[in-house]
């Protein structure tokens, strides 16, 4: 997946059993989605919680945030909840929509790789962010992505 390919569409559950659809999360506004490996691991709590403690600047860009990893259902809701988690935690167990965005490892521990992909209104993917050690930089540059498509001009 490069800027400029349409993102996969999808739907997959959230936390609390919720059917979350892309194309009807894009029709409304910008989505920031992040893939982590392992809910509970100190990397990915590291890394939601950054997004979670940027809420107010994603809100400012209408940007809806969504984790997704492999994990259960019950698993991403006891990680959602155990650190005050206020976006939607996708669970892709079968690794489906991991592999339609190519961040689906073939063994391992670490399902998935950790890449943040900044999608625009209608579906086009406008940036992607993969770093493995650096946990903050997903939600930073994200944020950076989605205020550089709020004003052309700052590009």
């Amino acid at each position: 997946m490069h800027p400029g390919d349409r993102a996969p569409d999808f739907t997959l559950r959230d936390q609390d059993g919720v059917e979350r659809h892309l194309a009807e999360l894009v029709a409304h506004g910008p989505v920031v989605l992040f893939f982590y490996p392992l809910a509970g691991s100190p990397g990915c709590t590291a890394e939601s919680c950054h997004f979670r403690d940027l809420a107010r600047e994603f809100a400012d860009l209408h940007a809806t945030r969504l984790g997704i990893s492999m994990d259960s259902v019950e698993r991403q809701a006891a990680f959602a909840g155990s650190h005050h988690l206020d976006y939607p935690l996708l669970s892709d167990p079968g690794g489906t929509v991991a592999r339609a965005y190519g961040v689906k490892r073939a063994l391992g521990l670490l399902r998935v790789r950790r890449v943040t992909f900044v999608i625009a209104a209608g579906g086009d993917v406008v940036a992607v962010f993969a770093s493995e050690r650096r946990m903050d930089a997903h939600a930073d540059q994200a944020l950076a992505a989605l205020r550089a498509l709020a004003d052309p001009s700052a590009r």
